[in-house]
């Protein structure tokens, strides 16, 4: 019997653009904070060896401290780490690999398989057949090589490889960096450890991407995990466990908004968020500017609590009601325009509705927000 660790697309040195910089660093912090989880866990679970199938950097272009950095997060997992590249970090005649090397940087136990070459650990009885991506995108099959390999027959046999399993994408969908369905059995592979894809998925019996161990983007993939591969017996059909192992919860919300109520719901959705969460919200419909003031206060705490919080309002139409005019105090010229775009945005012949309406919902935020500040400065 022998267990083992399959991880892979750790994208180290991601660089989250979409995010504001502190957000973006805690992030990519947290790819370097879940592989010393991956570590840890691989020791609590008595694992014998850790395979990671490709993509271990997010691009060749990362700094020396982060090539540093990331191998001593190897340290708590003394047993061999097995890593073959992927398309971001490619084994290019000059890699960060090589440079990895040449900064003295990757510990005596961790095997990197920059060639098609059969890597054999004699002391756990396994051979392993990796088909690392010697450039960003190939079109022919890099596993082929694994059926004619000549293997000791009491080895178990595993291959690693990092592409796309043919037949997965949907009809008429060409991908680079292709591998063959059926290459576990064709192969006499006793498993196939997939990198690519960062959800967790199954292939079929022997064949598994793990998915990236930290989500990395707003896609419910099932990602932010990593398998434990329990082979019992040489030919057996593996045992495979998806462990939990990301920090943060990636979530992506489109709410419409028609009612009080529903405003109240996304309150409370909102008040639920924690240090754990990053949300990207995308509001529609329509609100009052009671609404809207609730709304945007509410944002404003929650970018407070959660890790972070993306929120598009552009499709939110805001619509004061009579009684949020009034409230106002618009009088004089003031009150003649808000008339007047008020008539407008209820004209459905008019041209210039939208156009009105977001002017009246514009103009009453700032009265909204003067009348507030005048109040305070009157309590105080």
């Amino acid at each position: 019997m022998i267990k083992l660790l399959h991880t892979a697309d750790w994208q180290i040195g991601k660089q989250f653009g979409q995010f504001e910089a502190d957000d973006a660093a805690l992030l990519a912090d947290a790819r370097f904070a879940v592989v010393e989880c991956l570590a840890s866990l691989a020791t609590a679970q008595g694992v014998h060896a850790i395979l990671v199938a490709g993509d271990v950097f997010d691009a060749q272009g990362v700094a020396d401290k982060t090539v540093h950095r990331l191998f001593n997060c190897l340290a708590a997992f003394k047993g061999p780490w097995v890593l073959i590249p992927g398309n971001h970090d490619a084994a290019l005649a000059e890699s960060v690999w090589t440079r990895a090397v040449r900064l003295n940087a990757v510990p005596p136990n961790a095997h990197l398989c920059l060639t098609p070459e059969l890597l054999i650990l004699e002391s756990l009885g396994l051979a392993l057949l990796p088909a690392p991506l010697t450039q960003r995108h190939t079109h022919s099959d890099l596993t082929e090589w694994f059926a004619s390999a000549p293997v000791p027959a009491d080895l178990f046999r595993v291959g690693l490889a990092h592409g796309s399993v043919q037949g997965i994408l949907a009809d008429g969908i060409h991908s680079s960096n292709p591998i063959a369905a059926g290459r576990a059995e064709q192969s006499g592979l006793d498993y196939l450890a997939l990198g690519d894809w960062h959800g967790t998925k199954q292939v079929d019996a022997r064949t598994w991407y793990s998915g990236t161990p930290e989500t990395d983007r707003f896609k419910a993939n099932d990602s932010g995990q990593a398998l434990i591969v329990v082979l019992p017996e040489r030919g057996a059909l593996p045992i495979v466990t998806a462990v939990a192992t990301g920090q943060y919860h990636w979530q992506q919300d489109e709410i419409d908004l028609q009612v009080p109520s529903d405003v109240d719901a996304l309150l409370h959705r909102l008040a639920g968020l924690t240090v754990t969460d990053v949300l990207d919200m995308r509001l529609s419909g329509r609100s009052d500017l009671a609404g809207q003031r609730r709304l945007l206060e509410a944002i404003g705490q929650a970018r407070g609590r959660a890790r972070s919080l993306l929120a598009d309002l552009s499709q939110l139409r805001f619509e004061p009601t009579t009684e949020d005019i009034g409230a106002l105090k618009a009088d004089g010229y003031l009150g003649d325009v808000v008339a007047e775009l008020r008539a407008a945005q209820t004209d459905p012949a008019a041209e210039t509705a939208d156009v009105a309406r977001d002017a009246l919902a514009l103009l009453a935020a700032i009265l909204d927000d003067r009348r507030a500040t005048a109040d305070t400065g009157a309590a105080s």
